[in-house]
């Protein structure tokens, strides 16, 4: 073959590679875009994206040591302009160990609320939004908070289904029925996002409330399971537009990138949780708020920051990477 056909045929095979690199280009943005729109039609009833600018600016300090803590609020409004957070957890993730925990906090804590007084913790969100309820969990746990994310109840059941459209298994200890709309049957049971919601929600539970935080931190680890699988990568257009009009959230896209990638590729898989008030450190009492968990407040401090403490595992971590490979 002569160097002029040979040259010929290597810019031919350059070209042809071009075109089809950006066929292939092409094909995953118009993808993309349209698994977008498909799951922002999912979520036309959103509308939690706008009520930002009626929140005082949150003040959140900047992440140390690559450890993030995002407050996370359930917020089941039903159009009432004073509603109370119905579930407020912190999510704290270590970039360098990738470990992501979960702390959840019960509603009914009895705390006391900068320039508000002694109030149940999930009235701070009524009185003044993220940052008020930032500023009661400095105040009385001494835990620094980063960013918010606020997720509307109504676009629960919707991110559930388009990121576990097979739904996700649970055991149920008994029948659940009241205040859900619909009868969950005990056992084992393969639910959509629907009944998963009824699932976490379910007030009326043998352990009062306690049963409704730990379903709740069930639901949110198994979603996590589904959410770093293959399928779920392949809709994550399709789930961006799906979440956008039912969260509400400070976290700048660099830090949702990295923990994303940190979950993907990370060795830890299991979502770590504890809750607060933790075990034999709290009474029930009844004040002017109504029923409250009256609670220790050193004990508690001390538990959730040892719980969130990364120093043995920033060691582990070193130790294993050290380790020579055989």
């Amino acid at each position: 073959m002569k160097r002029s056909e040979r040259r010929n045929k290597k810019r031919k095979g350059l070209r042809n590679f071009f075109i089809v690199t950006t066929l292939i280009l092409l094909a995953g943005i118009i993808y993309g875009v349209v698994q977008y729109y498909s799951g922002l039609s999912m979520a036309n009833e959103g509308s939690l994206k706008d009520d930002s600018a009626s929140f005082d600016e949150f003040e959140g300090a900047d992440p140390q040591f690559g450890e993030i803590n995002v407050l996370l609020l359930g917020s089941d409004s039903r159009g009432e302009e004073d509603a109370r957070a119905d579930t407020l957890m912190i999510a704290h993730y270590n970039q360098t160990t990738h470990q992501m925990k979960l702390v959840s906090i019960m509603r009914d804590t009895y705390v006391d609320i900068p320039n508000h007084g002694s109030h149940k913790i999930n009235s701070a969100f009524s009185l003044g939004g993220p940052e008020l309820v930032r500023q009661t969990i400095k105040q009385n746990f001494d835990i620094d908070i980063h960013s918010y994310a606020i997720v509307d109840f109504t676009g629960f059941s919707k991110i559930v289904d388009v990121v576990a459209p097979n739904g996700i298994e649970v055991d149920i200890p008994y029948a659940m029925s009241h205040g859900i709309g619909m009868t969950l049957q005990p056992g084992n049971q393969v639910l959509n996002g629907e009944q998963l919601l009824g699932y976490v929600r379910f007030r009326h539970d043998k352990n009062n409330d306690y049963g409704r935080v730990e379903r709740q931190q069930e639901a949110l680890s198994k979603l996590k399971d589904e959410a770093v699988s293959i399928h779920s990568l392949l809709n994550l257009p399709k789930l961006l537009g799906v979440v956008e009009p039912y969260v509400n959230t400070n976290v700048d896209n660099r830090t949702i990138l990295t923990i994303g990638k940190g979950l993907l590729l990370g060795k830890t898989d299991k979502i770590e949780t504890l809750r607060i008030p933790v075990e034999h450190s709290f009474e029930e009492k009844r004040v002017a708020a109504g029923e409250v968990l009256s609670i220790d407040f050193e004990q508690n401090k001390e538990a959730l920051q040892q719980f969130l403490s990364t120093e043995d595992e920033v060691v582990d971590a070193e130790l294993v990477e050290e380790q020579p490979e055989n």
